[in-house]
């Protein structure tokens, strides 16, 4: 959506939805863009940074959005883009990150005066709070998926647990990379020129940015942890089966063995009484009987 909104002071910013924007040289002939902040907007897997023009003075930022739409099995950040110039702020935005947009409207007219900075920062922060109701969803996803592997460990929630570790890695990089930016504002001499109002609201959003990537770390650490713990399990289930499996075989092969020796044609004990299949059968059963046993103590040593 296109936005245009005062600040105050005579100060301006405006929102520009680049996906209704037929030709993009607008940007650049209308406000003054130049060709690499066009670059900025439309590069989907640009990371969070900062770049400053010092003949100018323009600042641009790209920092990390959740995407509410999940395109697969697992939530993804998106690049959005700030540019700050001297009187005014520009946005860049699309369809992905318009919730963003609505929501900074909704906190500039909670506010009646603000300085570009101050609306900046408060953006930043509101983008940060934006991860943590789907955060709270996937730790709570995390716990329902452990819980149904505890039952039966099954294709269908490994595959649950591998996209909810996906996505936890994809938002904790994203996390990371938005504090890396506001580290990389504090200390560059734009900070210096600061007001207070502007350095503390800078301050709330730094809080926010440095407790998410808390929250996702430790989720994501959480969840290679259950990952490894059911990859390990598995993989003692796999090697319980083989054992039992080799047992078995073990335990075949001693009655085909037996079983074959009083099948060759040459002379044999037992061969002039009736019973001897009887004798044999008790006596390989017997056999049978004990060295399960002691295979079975073999693989309970091992």
């Amino acid at each position: 959506m296109f936005v245009e909104k005062q600040l105050g002071n005579g100060l301006t910013w405006i929102n520009l939805d680049v996906e209704k924007i037929q030709n993009l040289e607008d940007l650049s002939k209308v406000y003054g863009l130049d060709k690499e902040t066009i670059e900025y907007a439309l590069d989907r897997n640009e990371r969070a940074h900062m770049d400053y023009h010092r003949e100018n003075g323009t600042v641009t930022f790209i920092y990390n959005v959740l995407d509410l739409e999940k395109d697969k099995e697992y939530y993804e950040a998106i690049p959005m883009t700030f540019i700050v110039e001297n009187q005014r702020m520009i946005t860049i935005s699309n369809h992905k990150n318009a919730y963003v947009i609505d929501r900074m409207i909704a906190y500039l007219e909670s506010h009646e005066s603000l300085s570009i900075y101050k609306f900046l920062f408060a953006s930043l922060e509101i983008i940060s709070n934006a991860y943590y109701p789907i955060i709270e969803k996937m730790d709570k996803s995390k716990d329902e998926i452990s819980g149904l592997l505890r039952k039966t460990t099954t294709k269908k929630n490994l595959f649950a647990l591998s996209d909810l570790e996906t996505g936890m890695v994809y938002l904790t990089a994203a996390a990371k990379q938005n504090r890396i930016l506001l580290e990389h504002i504090q200390g560059h001499a734009l900070y210096r020129r600061f007001d207070e109002v502007e350095k503390e609201q800078f301050d709330d959003a730094m809080i926010e940015a440095h407790q998410l990537v808390s929250m996702t770390d430790l989720i994501s650490q959480v969840l290679q942890q259950l990952s490894g713990s059911y990859n390990n399990i598995l993989n003692n289930n796999l090697n319980d089966n083989l054992t039992t499996l080799t047992i078995i075989s073990v335990l075949l092969a001693v009655l085909a063995v037996i079983t074959g020796f009083f099948g060759m044609n040459v002379p044999l004990p037992f061969m002039e009484n009736r019973n001897a299949w009887i004798y044999i059968l008790l006596s390989s059963a017997v056999l049978w009987v004990i060295l399960a046993q002691v295979l079975k103590k073999i693989a309970k040593k091992s």
